[in-house]
């Protein structure tokens, strides 16, 4: 799910800059779906954050382990960060009548939620015990 997301993201933040720049249609389906994928993603993250995941502790001293602390607090509040900003970006793109203000719209907001996003996974090669898939 979670490549699915980035591969929609992706495509958004191009088709918005294509918009923007080229004065092209803005695409509001492209920008939908990635909307959709991004907050069912969440739906997914909020149950295994709270539901499930061993890694997420309150106890004593969470916060000087670097892997609890990654999981409980940054890799939270990362994704919702970027997850607002997403929404804010489809709805004020969804609201400009001029093409290039909607594809504008989307591509800046939806490459900061990207960008926020990226810093947020925890990489393989990060150390924080997760794998490539």
């Amino acid at each position: 799910m979670r490549w699915l997301l980035l591969a929609a993201l992706l495509y958004a933040i191009i088709k918005g800059f294509q918009s923007w720049r080229n004065g092209k249609a803005f695409n509001k389906p492209s920008a939908l779906i990635g909307l959709i994928l991004t907050h069912v993603q969440l739906v997914i993250g909020l149950l295994l954050y709270f539901v499930y995941s061993p890694l997420v502790s309150y106890g004593e001293g969470f916060m000087k382990d670097t892997i609890t602390r990654f999981y409980t607090v940054e890799h939270l509040v990362t994704m919702l960060l970027a997850i607002i900003l997403i929404t804010i970006g489809y709805s004020r793109g969804k609201r400009k009548a001029d093409a290039t203000a909607a594809g504008k719209a989307v591509f800046v907001f939806y490459l900061i939620g990207l960008v926020l996003i990226l810093l947020g996974i925890p990489w393989p090669f990060r150390g924080l015990g997760a794998g490539w898939f």
